[in-house]
């Protein structure tokens, strides 16, 4: 016999579904029988087909207050933001209005109707001088992104609405659509014979796309709210990062040179020895994070599909 809560579907939306996580997410649940799915961003298309799908503006109020209450989702998960870390230091208008009133729309209308609001966050909001960071640790962002981010986490907190907020780190994944993840771009850099210069001097511990959906999934099952660090298992330099993924895509090593931070001029400032800590995750919900060659085969299957 199944419980009256088991037969009952859970409306999941997805906001930035058009997004690299975005995309992750909607493929896991879409035929999920148990799930009434809603997937929206700013595009006036889905790139997936067989969904429901509508267009949002997370910064319109009104346009998200008509989404939510149309729908009535069980919960929320926030996937969409201005993440391109140089331009925020130029475009601070609407990379604020895009992480910090966006998110403080979703969580306004969230609480409204007591969804639970999963959000996206990130190791920008600490400085990088003392990584790998907990949950706990105190942030102080350095660039103007990294001040978005701590901004929206503290709207949602300040909201009153049940909130999971999800801090990850270099991202990287089998996207099908949209702009190349760090394994894709430094596989098409080498494989076009192009000289790539990475840093050695920026140490995180990269997170496979995957693994979030999977803690997200869990923090849902497990009816979790609070501040989780999702994360890979292996804390390395990006220079280092893209060796392994030279080695295993038998790619030419030679064009990969290492280059300190400093010398790229960069307009936003960035954090140097970061990464996160992952034990609440392990313990409270049994995450475990891909091994990177493991996630490289799931990468190279998918790639080989598309």
């Amino acid at each position: 016999m199944f419980s009256t809560e088991e037969l009952i579907k859970k409306r999941i939306l997805i906001v930035g579904s058009n997004g690299m996580l975005g995309q992750r997410l909607v493929n896991f649940y879409k035929n999920n029988p148990r799930v009434e799915l809603l997937t929206v961003s700013a595009a006036d298309k889905p790139l997936q087909d067989n969904t429901v799908y509508k267009k949002l503006d997370i910064t319109n109020k009104n346009n998200v207050r008509e989404i939510i209450l149309n729908f009535f989702p069980d919960v929320v998960i926030n996937a969409a933001a201005f993440t391109n870390v140089d331009a925020c230091e130029t475009e601070k208008e609407i990379s604020w209005k895009i992480n910090v009133e966006g998110t403080g729309n979703l969580a306004l209308y969230s609480w409204t109707i007591d969804a639970l609001l999963i959000h996206i966050s990130s190791d920008y909001i600490f400085d990088g001088k003392a990584g790998p960071y907990t949950e706990e640790d105190k942030p102080c962002p350095i660039n103007y992104y990294g001040r978005t981010k701590l901004a929206a986490e503290n709207s949602i907190k300040a909201s009153g609405v049940r909130f999971c907020i999800i801090r990850s780190n270099v991202l990287y994944g089998p996207a099908k659509y949209g702009r190349a993840d760090y394994v894709k771009w430094v596989i098409e850099s080498i494989k076009s014979k192009k000289e790539i210069s990475i840093v050695t001097d920026q140490i995180n511990n990269p997170t496979f796309i995957d693994d979030i959906v999977y803690a997200i999934n869990k923090l849902i099952e497990f009816k979790k709210e609070g501040i989780y660090n999702i994360a890979g298992n292996e804390l390395l330099s990006r220079f280092d990062f893209a060796l392994r993924i030279a080695d295993f895509f038998n790619l030419d090593k030679s064009l990969i040179k290492p280059i300190k931070t400093r010398e790229l001029n960069q307009a936003a400032p960035r954090p140097l020895q970061s990464g996160l800590i992952t034990l609440k995750a392990q313990s409270e919900i049994g995450f475990k994070a891909t091994p990177l060659e493991n996630s490289f085969e799931i990468i190279k299957k998918e790639l080989n599909e598309y």
